[in-house]
């Protein structure tokens, strides 16, 4: 278990507590952590629009193009995450965060190069490994920036890079897809990485870990690997946000990579005119339900800490009735419109979950339990969710055709329904879980 005390000395850096960077360097912090958060998605979310070129080109079954974009990216990105945030624990955070930057986008440039689906699954698989070592060590490096207080609406701000990203991704991807072809479109992604790497690396300061809440750690505080798993995974709320969230992503994210092959398949849209619609659709619609679930979810959270498993369960469930209508929707007009509440519900959860996460845990724990969170839900989510409509989609296609998409959407909307029962379970015990964490 991590012991702390309060910190009275000076540290090699600042005194713990004292807040030694002005405001104005906090929000440059939080605004760059943004744009590597939006860079991180950009480059994992531009293949969904790209799909659909990308089978025509290179002759894949959909089963394959579900292992590309999803588990073939996922075993590795969430994998990894486990000792990258190990290392952030004890070491430099920022050094970390600025090498996975350069690593991911070296490799999305590198999907444009490859010529078969062997070598599109490895450009895809170094992506994962890359991205694996952004969000646990920011989100860390967050909580020691910003007090408890400012955390949900930092967080919040923080997880605007991931519609900000979807946004770029559908836009670019689909313009650039259209006009100059889909190798190009991981070429135009992937380069700026490299200066946005540099920019981190040499403009971001590691923090004193506690200054946030002025505590005194030191290295004899961290815990173990199995200590810290142990710990977290004794706490019920915990479990069920985990599982929560997990089975939102596999319903959020596996609609969003497929709805575009979806458009273009049963409606017969184009990569230009989805990546318009989406970025909207998909990107505006992120921003807001980011931005509704950090700044209405950071005044419910003043009021009850359960509304950080509540609120999230009740955005997805509002919007499912939107999404199946959408799916039957004969106009690909209706079909956009009604998508709408799909594009905003699934970014609800991002802010209250991850607060939520770091209020769980001691010090020395907090990157390694965003990683155990990011672990399963990315191995559930953005791994089994592609890939189980990749699989259901080519079963069903002998008997739909074309139309075996619509279907197969339909079906993983129960993951939603199933997913809101955790977050309500979570509720129960958020606020005793949450009590003891601040205690010890």
């Amino acid at each position: 278990m991590t012991t702390v005390s309060r910190n009275t000395g000076l540290s090699d850096h600042a005194v713990a507590g004292e807040h030694p960077y002005s405001q104005g360097y906090k929000r440059y912090i939080l605004f760059v952590l943004m744009l590597v958060y939006a860079s991180n998605y950009v480059d994992r979310q531009i293949i969904g629009v790209l799909l659909q070129p990308i089978k025509q080109d290179l002759g894949l079954s959909d089963t394959q193009l579900g292992f590309l974009s999803g588990i073939g990216f996922a075993i590795f990105y969430a994998t990894l995450g486990i000792p990258l945030a190990r290392w952030a624990d004890r070491n430099n955070r920022v050094a970390l965060i600025s090498l996975a930057i350069a690593i991911w986008s070296g490799m999305t440039a590198l999907c444009g190069a490859a010529n078969n689906f062997v070598q599109l699954g490895l450009a895809r698989i170094g992506v994962g490994v890359g991205e694996a070592g952004c969000t646990p060590p920011a989100h860390s490096l967050i909580a020691d920036y910003f007090e408890p207080k400012e955390r949900v609406r930092a967080m919040a701000i923080y997880a605007l890079g991931a519609p900000i990203g979807v946004l770029l991704g559908y836009l670019l991807g689909g313009w650039v897809n259209e006009i100059y072809g889909w190798r190009i479109a991981f070429l135009v992604v992937g380069g700026p990485g490299i200066i946005l790497a540099l920019v981190v690396r040499f403009t971001i300061k590691e923090p004193v870990r506690g200054q946030s809440e002025n505590i005194k750690i030191t290295e004899s505080d961290t815990p173990s690997v199995k200590e810290t798993i142990t710990h977290v995974w004794a706490q019920k709320s915990f479990r069920h946000m985990v599982f929560g969230t997990a089975l939102l992503a596999l319903t959020g994210y596996g609609v969003a990579v497929w709805f575009p092959a979806f458009l273009i398949r049963s409606h017969g849209m184009n990569t230009g005119e989805i990546g318009t619609w989406l970025a909207l659709i998909s990107g505006g619609g992120g921003i807001l339900g980011t931005l509704f679930g950090g700044y209405f979810g950071e005044y419910l959270d003043k009021r009850d800490r359960r509304w950080n498993a509540w609120l999230p369960a009740l955005a997805m469930l509002f919007s499912l009735p939107f999404a199946l209508l959408s799916f039957m929707a004969e106009s690909s007009f209706w079909s956009l419109v009604l998508i709408i509440p799909m594009g905003i519900a699934p970014a609800v959860h991002a802010a209250p979950v991850y607060a939520t996460v770091q209020g769980l845990v001691g010090l020395r724990m907090r990157a390694m339990a965003a990683a155990l969170l990011f672990f399963i839900t990315n191995l559930i989510g953005m791994g089994l969710g592609p890939q189980i409509i990749g699989v259901l989609s080519d079963l069903l296609m002998a008997k739909f055709g074309d139309d075996s998409l619509r279907y197969t959407l339909m079906i993983v909307l129960v993951f939603a329904i199933w997913s809101a029962v955790h977050f309500f379970l979570a509720s129960k015990s958020l606020r005793s879980d949450l009590a003891r964490a601040k205690n010890e």
